[in-house]
């Protein structure tokens, strides 16, 4: 499981160091895919091989659900990191993402996000108010 915020920069070259925690599980290598919350969803290979399987699933015959998997596939990227740590983003991702050089890197359970700090720091402002109104029992 992939958990908690970091926060990372971007250099001249499209990399960014994945936080030291999360390196050991994506060092075989990684999987960079387009996440619909316009930042970047980081799988390890297995972990996307399971997305993809669950997605095959969808109705070929619906125009909604060829649309999400050619963008979805379309978009994604494998990668191995470095020995320092390092992947280098694909330039497509990064524009999709509208990164510049301040990132925040999330932990979301069995993938990773990436999210440019502001826009990050907005979402994360509004998904914290509609958090703390939620009505616990309406979760269960």
């Amino acid at each position: 499981m992939f958990l908690g915020e970091h926060q990372h920069t971007l250099d001249a070259k499209g990399r960014v160091i994945l936080p030291a925690r999360f390196r050991e599980r994506l060092s075989s290598g990684l999987v960079f895919a387009p996440s619909q919350d316009r930042c970047i969803d980081v799988y390890p290979l297995t972990g996307f091989e399971k997305r993809v399987e669950e997605l095959r699933s969808l109705p070929r015959e619906d125009l909604r659900a060829r649309g999400y998997l050619r963008v979805f596939l379309a978009g994604a990227q494998e990668e191995k990191p470095d020995a320092q740590g390092r992947v280098t983003i694909p330039p497509r991702l990064r524009e999709y993402a509208s990164l510049d050089k301040e990132l925040t890197i999330n932990g979301a359970d069995t993938k990773l996000e990436i999210w440019d700090r502001d826009t990050w720091e907005q979402y994360r402002t509004n998904a914290e108010d509609a958090f703390a109104n939620l009505d616990a029992p309406f979760l269960f």
